[in-house]
């Protein structure tokens, strides 16, 4: 089920925070791989989110995200394998 909401709150140190939304009584547990985003995966306080969600027991909240994300369209996840903005790393080797 798709809903919009807006994020209560983020703990950036542990990757998780809740979402209220009219959908999702008492609120929705939410983590930084549900995030549909290049870079950097993370939420602030107050961000206004469009997200997919499940009935689930998750930390004792009823609703959990299976996807979220900030834009007006929901971007296509990332595909295994293709590089990603969240990290790039170089090697070089010089022999004499």
């Amino acid at each position: 089920m798709t809903s919009n909401g807006t994020v209560r709150a983020w703990h950036d140190d542990e990757g998780w925070g809740i979402i209220d939304s009219p959908d999702t009584p008492g609120g929705c547990w939410t983590h930084f791989s549900s995030i549909l985003s290049d870079g950097y995966l993370t939420l602030t306080g107050t961000d206004q989110v469009t997200f997919e969600f499940e009935q689930a027991s998750q930390d004792g909240y009823a609703y959990r995200t299976t996807a979220i994300w900030t834009g007006p369209e929901r971007p296509k996840p990332p595909t295994p394998g293709e590089p990603s903005a969240a990290f790039t790393s170089t090697l070089r080797l010089d022999f004499d």
